[in-house]
């Protein structure tokens, strides 16, 4: 399968390596290329159609996220699921509980820059559930 195809010709930056040392936190399979510069992370996610991160919160920092290919979602917790398309850009300020991932049909690709902040952390939650999710269209 030609992932650049399936995300557009908006997918400019190359598909990582699958996302193995965060597995545990994705339902799906997920892909991770560093473009870490000058200590800001910046990490190219790729998710196969249907792939989604567990709940989430990113504390003190927050996180950039900008869409470069493929259809996805984002959710804060207690509101709507919102698609994502490329050029969509989702600002996350620290302490909102949320979750990001690729349309059931779809690849979705974004770079996730999180918010240098001194002290920050990530703190991964519990799965999306299938319901839920498949609630998505």
């Amino acid at each position: 399968m030609d992932i650049k195809k399936e995300l557009g010709e908006g997918a400019v930056f190359p598909v990582g390596e699958k996302n193995d040392a965060f597995a545990q936190y994705f339902i799906g399979q997920s892909y991770l290329n560093m473009l870490t510069t000058q200590g800001v992370g910046i990490g190219n996610v790729t998710f196969e159609p249907g792939c989604r991160n567990n709940w989430h919160i990113h504390h003190k920092g927050g996180q950039i996220l900008l869409v470069t290919g493929g259809r996805g979602y984002y959710q804060e917790w207690g509101k709507p699921a919102q698609e994502l398309k490329p050029g969509d850009v989702v600002n996350i300020p620290p302490e909102i509980k949320h979750w990001h991932g690729a349309a059931p049909d779809s690849w979705f690709q974004h770079l996730a820059i999180e918010v240098p902040a001194e002290g920050s952390s990530n703190e991964w939650l519990e799965p999306v559930s299938s319901e839920e999710y498949s609630k998505l269209k």
